[in-house]
Parts: structure tokens; C-alpha cells; sequence
């Protein structure tokens, strides 16, 4: 089983590559000191990377589903509804989000 750890640093170059918002989280929805990167994939359902950094080092990223009303409310407001979570800690969770997205294109 592969279990190397991420190149995070990798993953924001390609998120920000991809035209994803960045978002700072103003709300108590997330942690503090967390970004959030967003991008519509449907009508009021947006794909969200959430970063959790300390310091210059990058702790944890999750990737959601989730439902708001309005992009304005992400990063200050609970989404409406969660679709789908991931944390993503290891290589193989990347790789099952990407599964994940092609299998529901």
C-alpha cells in the first residue's frame, strides 16, 4: 500500500492552476488560519479544498462537496448541506478522490 505522504505545496500550484477561488475562512465553520479553495460545479454546489496551516507548514487538506446558497457565504456561513468529505492525508487518498471524480462526472 503506498503511504507516502503529499507534496502539498504541489496540490495549492495546481488548485490555484485550475482557476479554484481562494477563499479565507472568516467563520467558525472551519478552524482558524484555514484557506479555502473553491470552484462551482453545479448550480450552488461547489467543490471545496479546505488547507489547515500552521505556520508556514501545510497541517491537512480535505476536499467537500457541499451545498450554499451563495459563493459568498464560503468561508463565513455552514454550507446547506455536505455531499461528500475527504481528508486527505497520504497519496492513496488523492488518488481515491480522483475515482471518486470520474466515477460522478
Amino acid at each position: 500500500m503506498n503511504t507516502e505522504k503529499m507534496d502539498h505545496q504541489k496540490i495549492l500550484k495546481s488548485l490555484e492552476a485550475s482557476h479554484f477561488t481562494k477563499i479565507i475562512n472568516s467563520g467558525n465553520w472551519f478552524e482558524n488560519h484555514a484557506v479555502i479553495y473553491a470552484k462551482e460545479i453545479k448550480d450552488t454546489a461547489f467543490l471545496l479544498f479546505v488547507v489547515s496551516e500552521s505556520g508556514e507548514k501545510t497541517e491537512d487538506i480535505r476536499a467537500l462537496i457541499a451545498q450554499f446558497d451563495d459563493v459568498d457565504n464560503i468561508g463565513k456561513r455552514e454550507p446547506e448541506r455536505i455531499l461528500f468529505y475527504l481528508s486527505i492525508r497520504r497519496k492513496n487518498d488523492l488518488h481515491y478522490f480522483e475515482k471518486f471524480m470520474k466515477v460522478h462526472d
